[in-house]
């Protein structure tokens, strides 16, 4: 049995976490941490898993986890994470960490976005990015896996094969996302309450979100060039669930059948993304880990639409296909449902 360990269980990512490790015959979960000090039981947090998964969840330390642990998913928030990441590493507990901490390149960057100096910057940089569909062969040696953000995934999926061939302009590309209000975390919020976003649907992080810098870096290495994005997420009343609708610019005459060809060759043998004739649609993809992607043309300009479920393709799935890589199972393990 391959035994992890989930630091903070309380969030949605974590339920969706539980929900699809408990899938694993191979896999037993054998630590939960949580901030409150009180060790409430874990059905007391998700009482959707009254009778399935029997712990508390507890105020561990990292040696403690390490004791119990051959993995753990860090479901922290950023700063917190690198806080007790170098010592699961240092006890020899392999790590997928769901926040922001690892995913930049540049501790620079990282503060300039973050407004926090990063404790761990050695890391940055040699830390594997855990997107299967482009960096599946980095993963299974890797000890520590950042595992991508939601909208990064949604736009990093849609765009990458572009990019990789050439077809597209690397800068000025415009990227109109759209999530459900599970994005914005389980912790209470103004901007999230019901009364203020339902009925309503409103642009946020206009040129602050920190998701930007993310795309910019992980495109810029696919294309080899040098990426800019114009970034603009909106908060839609539902619950789950992302929609990307991007808008780059052409380098040379092509139909949609030939872009779509590209999406399939480049995404063969890669099981949770969906190339599609129609627009994607968030229902279509919703408690699945698939990305769903398509393009249409409004006159010469080409448009990219991208879906996916954005606390599982975007969190607790991929963070799963990254585990199961690293643990040695078939990536598609408790995912195809």
């Amino acid at each position: 049995m391959t035994k992890v360990a989930i630091m903070g269980a309380s969030g949605y990512a974590a339920l969706e976490l539980i929900k699809i490790l408990l899938r694993n015959p191979e896999v037993e979960i054998v630590a939960l941490t949580s901030r409150q000090t009180d060790a409430p039981h874990i059905n007391e947090i998700h009482p959707c898993l009254e009778g399935r998964l029997d712990l508390p969840c507890e105020a561990l330390t990292p040696a403690q986890i390490s004791e119990r642990a051959d993995f753990a998913f860090c479901a922290l928030p950023h700063v917190a994470s690198m806080e007790v990441i170098p010592d699961l590493l240092a006890d020899g507990c392999r790590v997928v960490d769901l926040s922001a901490d690892y995913r930049l390149n540049d501790p620079a960057i990282y503060e300039k976005w973050y407004h926090h100096v990063h404790t761990d910057p050695t890391r940055l940089g040699s830390t594997v990015y855990g997107l299967p569909e482009l960096w599946a062969e980095k993963i299974p040696p890797a000890d520590l896996i950042a595992n991508p953000g939601c909208y990064t995934s949604t736009s990093i999926l849609g765009l990458a094969p572009l990019l990789a061939n050439n077809l597209i302009e690397p800068t000025g590309i415009i990227i109109d996302a759209k999530s459900g209000v599970s994005g914005a975390g389980r912790n209470p919020k103004l901007a999230t309450l019901y009364s203020e976003c339902n009925e309503s649907i409103t642009a946020y992080g206009v040129g602050t979100h920190r998701h930007t810098p993310e795309i910019d870096e992980v495109l810029s290495t696919v294309s080899g060039k040098e990426v800019q994005v114009v970034f603009t997420p909106h908060l839609t009343p539902m619950n789950r669930g992302i929609l990307a609708t991007m808008y780059p610019r052409l380098t040379s005459e092509v139909n949609r059948d030939e872009i779509l060809n590209v999406y399939r060759s480049f995404y063969a043998g890669k099981p949770f993304v969906r190339v599609i004739d129609r627009i994607p649609v968030t229902k279509d993809v919703a408690g699945t880990n698939y990305c769903d992607i398509s393009v249409q043309f409004s006159g010469d300009q080409l448009i990219v639409f991208s879906a996916l479920d954005n606390l599982i393709k975007g969190a607790a799935g991929v963070a799963v296909q990254n585990f199961n890589l690293m643990a040695g199972y078939s990536e598609t393990t408790g995912l195809i449902i």
